[in-house]
């Protein structure tokens, strides 16, 4: 994968990008602000602690973007991922793998 350079207009749009989560989560359910990753040319990913509930190590994401030579920002995406710390749920086993065979005679019967 490519390494981009950091726009530095996007670098600094944490406010549109705080006002992007506040169209999907309350404020006090964003943390502070963990990072900025370039995706591309003119295209960054800022990324803030998720302080909500039932969702620790979490984080909040905010694509934003901007056309060449200009200085307004677009944003593209936001969303919750799972962050190094978050609690995820156990990987899925198959029905057949998890049932007792005591479970598999009762829905044959």
């Amino acid at each position: 994968m490519p390494s981009y350079k950091k726009d530095a207009v996007l670098a600094e749009a944490l406010d549109d990008a705080r006002e992007a989560l506040a169209d999907v989560a309350d404020d006090e359910q964003v943390g502070g602000h963990l990072s900025a990753s370039a995706q591309g040319d003119r295209l960054l990913t800022h990324r803030f602690a998720a302080d909500r509930p039932g969702y620790p190590g979490w984080e909040w994401f905010v694509t934003l973007a901007r056309a060449p030579r200009s200085k307004k920002v677009t944003v593209c995406e936001v969303g919750l991922l799972p962050g190094e710390d978050a609690l995820l749920a156990p990987e899925w086993v198959p029905w057949a793998e998890r049932v007792t065979d005591d479970e598999k005679d009762a829905v044959q019967a």
